[in-house]
């Protein structure tokens, strides 16, 4: 698919993955609108680029109608990623023995969950009256899982279930759009160099690191951007949920 001329949304493109996709996507000549909850974020990444934001609440159908909105505007909607999503540690019962607290399985499962569903089914029906390119094909929708969908540790049980539901609309979901020439990519991050990991001591991200099988080091952003970027170029990858990870296989803790 040709990028240049066409128009990308990227929900949590205020940092980490999300704005290095955006950058990534801008450096083809794609139009990318940043749509995150951090207003001030997003708008410094839009003005970097020279693209557009939203602020707003992926949880929320009516601010995500509104980004993708705002981002078929600039020209034809063809590509949308969603990276917004965050963690949580929990056990299923606690040391004292209590019960996994239902409002916080409940958050990360319409954060990471409800919030990807948003995005991918009101920008697939946005995509999809765009007149079709070269095999009838429309465009991409790329969403973003975690190597926790299958190598899960002690204390993400939320997060598990979460990125493992990611993992699983990703087949029927091309499915259901291959009729209308857009296909749908899973792509399941290992341990990357953002924000989240940068609030942790150097010694203890040095020993992350360490733990992946080569090279041994934090992922770059700029290596997801890269590989949405080729998704989006290469006709051919559908249907298909990509580990990039250094191949890394995580440990019980």
């Amino acid at each position: 698919m040709e990028l240049a001329g066409s128009s990308a949304i990227v929900t949590g493109a205020a940092s980490g993955l999300g704005a290095a996709t955006a950058r990534a996507l801008s450096a083809r000549g794609v139009h990318v609108t940043a749509f995150d909850l951090n207003e001030e974020g997003a708008r410094a990444v839009a003005e970097e680029l020279g693209g557009s934001y939203v602020a707003g609440d992926v949880t929320d159908p009516e601010h995500c109608q509104r980004a993708v909105d705002a981002a078929a505007d600039p020209g034809p909607l063809r590509i949308a990623v969603n990276c917004a999503g965050t963690g949580w540690i929990g056990r299923v019962i606690d040391r004292q023995g209590e019960p996994h607290g239902l409002a916080p399985f409940e958050f990360i499962q319409r954060l990471n969950v409800i919030g990807t569903f948003n995005i991918m089914t009101k920008a697939a029906s946005a995509i999809a009256k765009t007149e079709p390119l070269a095999e009838t094909e429309r465009g991409v929708i790329v969403n973003t899982a975690s190597v926790a969908a299958f190598d899960g540790q002690i204390g993400q049980l939320a997060y598990s279930a979460s990125k493992g539901a990611v993992v699983g609309m990703t087949l029927p979901a091309a499915r259901d759009l291959s009729v209308v020439g857009i296909r749908v990519v899973t792509i399941a991050p290992g341990l990357f160099d953002t924000p989240l990991l940068g609030m942790l001591p150097e010694e203890q991200r040095h020993a992350l690191g360490q733990s992946v099988l080569f090279p041994k080091r934090l992922g770059d952003p700029s290596r997801y951007g890269d590989l949405v970027v080729h998704i989006a170029t290469n006709s051919y990858i559908n249907a298909e949920v990509i580990r990039l990870d250094g191949g890394i296989r995580m440990p019980p803790k």
